[in-house]
């Protein structure tokens, strides 16, 4: 999974064993409760969090270790917590060479023929598909939702 971000300055993992680090309370003495949600306990950090850092909410009924198991899941929580697109189509920023042309190719259609795309690649069989298959697919939707956001190649 880190590999999907081994480009981005903006992401970075860690790992804390807890019975070397005794972390248990943030520095304003707020309790962090490792393990409380589950295992693994996943926190994230950004500017709004500070050092406390957040909590991460689950989205499915599945263990934690499950759902952020499923890649899927993982790059959308990397992206949601972190207000973070690994390619970011107004800037190009993050974005591999196949993705730039891809977004090249794209941003000229119009919103209805972006939505057709989406749809088509959301109704494709996933698990029919090899790991870096399915990475590209997804890479594929969040640009196209991107463009659909930015209301099409007039806000690009």
């Amino acid at each position: 999974m880190t590999k999907l971000f081994a480009e981005s300055p903006d992401v970075a993992f860690m790992d804390v064993n807890l019975r070397e680090e005794a972390i248990r309370e943030s520095p304003d003495g707020d309790p962090y409760n490792p393990g409380s949600g589950g295992w693994p306990t996943v926190r994230y950090f950004n500017k709004e969090t500070g050092i406390a850092g957040g909590a991460y909410t689950k989205k499915t009924s599945k263990p934690m270790c499950q759902e952020l198991g499923d890649q899927e899941y993982m790059i959308s929580y990397v992206e949601e917590y972190g207000k973070f697109f690994r390619c970011d189509v107004a800037t190009e920023k993050g974005c591999s060479a196949k993705e730039v042309a891809y977004v090249a190719k794209m941003k000229d259609k119009t919103g209805d023929e972006i939505s057709v795309q989406i749809e088509r690649l959301e109704s494709m069989d996933k698990s029919s598909m090899t790991p870096d298959l399915f990475q590209w697919l997804e890479q594929r939707k969040k640009i196209l939702k991107q463009l659909v956001a930015a209301g099409g190649s007039d806000e690009l």
